[in-house]
């Protein structure tokens, strides 16, 4: 019975990592389509990023903790892509610096 409610919960955290990334794509369909400006699609989705690297750490952490190791190894190099990516991110995520740059110089 503790294995079903092992799994509900890793079901319900998979949920949350879906919900954040439809999110983002959904801030991306509406830049596409000139619903929203560049800035605020990228300080929407820069909002999202970090609790996606936690909701994903979560979840490695919890295959490991359950004895789950198929699993854990599974999601452990989207986990290696993340904490990289986080290590390795410039000043401000997603072109916010450039676009800021672009319009206090003026261009377009």
């Amino acid at each position: 019975m503790g294995d079903l409610f092992i799994w509900i919960l890793s079901f319900f955290i998979l949920i949350a990592l879906i919900v954040l990334l439809v999110y983002q794509l959904m801030c991306l369909a509406d830049l596409e389509f000139d619903y929203i400006n560049p800035y605020d699609s990228s300080s929407r989705i820069n909002s999202v990023v970090l609790p996606e690297f936690v909701v994903q750490g979560i979840l490695c952490l919890f295959y490991l903790l359950t004895g789950h190791w198929i699993m854990a190894l599974i999601s452990a190099p989207y986990l290696y892509y993340d904490v990289r990516l986080e290590n390795n991110r410039r000043e401000g995520r997603c072109g916010e610096d450039l676009l800021a740059s672009i319009y206090v110089s003026g261009e377009d």
